[in-house]
């Protein structure tokens, strides 16, 4: 199943700086060795709450894949001119089936704890 990584960036200063840059033109060679690719990076508009910063979505094929590649040698190399130069929340999170509905979902909910209604 397709994992995504979502990364909400903070750059200090707003550009980055030679550790950053350093870092971006290492980093796609290591997620394209795990079959990982970019799908957006950049700012984002924000409907509700707060999203300081950039946000970055990655798409790997697997969560293993997304795993092996944030845990390999090649990564871990070039990690800390990331996490030296910027701050970072990031997740994995896995897609969905290709049958999944919300409202599926929600009697799903309803079975498992007995929630009568809609």
């Amino acid at each position: 199943m397709t994992t995504y990584l979502i990364n909400q960036l903070r750059i200090p200063g707003g550009v980055p700086g030679e550790d950053g840059l350093s870092y971006l033109e290492q980093v796609e060679d290591t997620v394209r060795a795990y079959g990982g690719r970019w799908l957006a990076q950049g700012a984002v508009d924000v409907l509700e709450g707060a999203w300081p910063g950039l946000a970055v979505l990655l798409e790997f094929p697997s969560h293993a894949d997304a795993r092996n590649w944030y845990d390999s040698p090649e990564y871990e190399r070039i990690r800390p001119l990331r996490t030296g130069s910027s701050i970072s929340d990031m997740v994995l999170i896995d897609g969905v089936p290709a049958d999944f509905t919300v409202a599926g979902f929600a009697r799903e909910i309803r079975a498992m704890t007995g929630a009568g209604g809609g």
